[in-house]
């Protein structure tokens, strides 16, 4: 009797125990909460590919976050060596730096609060804990869930899985959806680093412009845009419209085409380049819009006009009947180069 008394026990303690270590979805999501409240500092390292029409795009990402909402993403385009790009995020507003062309823009933006973003630890938890329908599911080493997305500028991602080691509670991986339920972008993070120590410039702009990191020699850069022979890029997503009228126009240092479309929703595309290189530190420009990122590069958008540059080629789309959506769709289009 004793010994069967004393198994009964046995049993009941492990099921006990069992039943305590079993992760809860509210419990989680409260420590997770915590977790990212107490957070003063992390680095980590992240692997970003989006499938844009027929291509895919590989980014290698730097992330940098210090409390007091500084932000840093480094995000090498393994396609675009020459265009990688910095977001940065300070005291002074929202910045994307291509510090090796010189360039940067600083927005009147919120970012990253206004939109999801994949890559970031506190967007991705923001994500959890604002949808209240989030599917949660445990494996081995990962809290699961699934969530919807909150991609102002693209409705065709839904939904999300988000990956987050159940050790640390930082992520470690996110799949996105289309809504056909394909993977369109996949971010793949190293275990992060917590409590960095970073320097006094760390999250500067001009610290990060002068980088020796993204930065070319003067003579490289010369040598790359130097060609302003470029060939015209075409959309090949229209939204019922056609092309109508092409300008062409050489500048005093560099040379401008125009593209008109007209139909169902009129719009307009200017291509430029110039052969003058920047080698001085220049202001800021301010743009109005928000980041975005377009194929290969990150933009800057606005209810009527997007603008990006690209291998050495700036971009404008200006149209009034185009959504934001429908304006990124037509750029992502201009992928390839088609000949007149």
């Amino acid at each position: 009797m004793n010994r069967v008394i004393r198994m009964g026990l046995i049993l009941l303690s492990i099921f006990i125990i069992s039943g305590c270590g079993e992760a809860s979805q509210e419990k989680v999501t409260a420590d997770m909460e915590k977790t990212i409240n107490e957070l003063t500092s992390y680095q980590t390292k992240a692997t970003m590919e989006m499938l844009t029409g027929e291509t895919t795009q590989h980014y290698e990402i730097d992330l940098a976050y210090q409390a007091g909402d500084y932000y840093r993403v480094l995000m090498h385009n393994q396609e675009d060596e020459e265009g990688s790009q910095i977001i940065l995020k300070n005291d002074d507003g929202v910045f994307v730096l291509t510090p090796a062309l010189d360039k940067s823009f600083r927005f009147q933006s919120d970012w990253p609060s206004n939109t999801s973003q994949p890559y970031l630890y506190h967007s991705l938890v923001s994500d959890v804990l604002n949808d209240n329908q989030a599917e949660f599911t445990v494996t081995d080493q990962y809290y699961v869930f699934k969530t919807q997305t909150n991609y102002q500028h693209n409705q065709a991602l839904p939904t999300q899985e988000i990956y987050f080691d159940q050790k640390t509670l930082t992520p470690y991986l996110v799949k996105i959806y289309d809504g056909d339920h394909n993977v369109v972008v996949e971010v793949t993070f190293e275990p992060f680093e917590l409590g960095v120590e970073f320097e006094a410039d760390f999250f500067e702009v001009d610290a990060n412009l002068t980088s020796s990191l993204f930065s070319l020699p003067v003579s490289a850069l010369e040598g790359q845009i130097e060609k302003a022979d470029f060939s015209i890029r075409y959309p090949n997503i229209l939204h019922g419209s056609e092309l109508v009228d092409t300008a062409e126009f050489d500048l005093e240092e560099g040379r401008r085409v125009v593209l008109s479309y007209q139909g169902e929703k009129d719009f307009t595309i200017v291509q430029e380049v110039t052969t003058t290189a920047m080698v001085a530190v220049r202001e800021p420009e301010v743009s109005s819009g928000a980041p975005v990122h377009i194929g290969n590069t990150i933009g800057a958008v606005t209810d009527q006009s997007l603008m990006w540059s690209e291998q050495g080629v700036d971009f404008y789309l200006a149209s009034e009947q185009l959504t934001q959506s429908e304006m990124i769709e037509v750029a992502q289009s201009m992928d390839t180069q088609m000949e007149k």
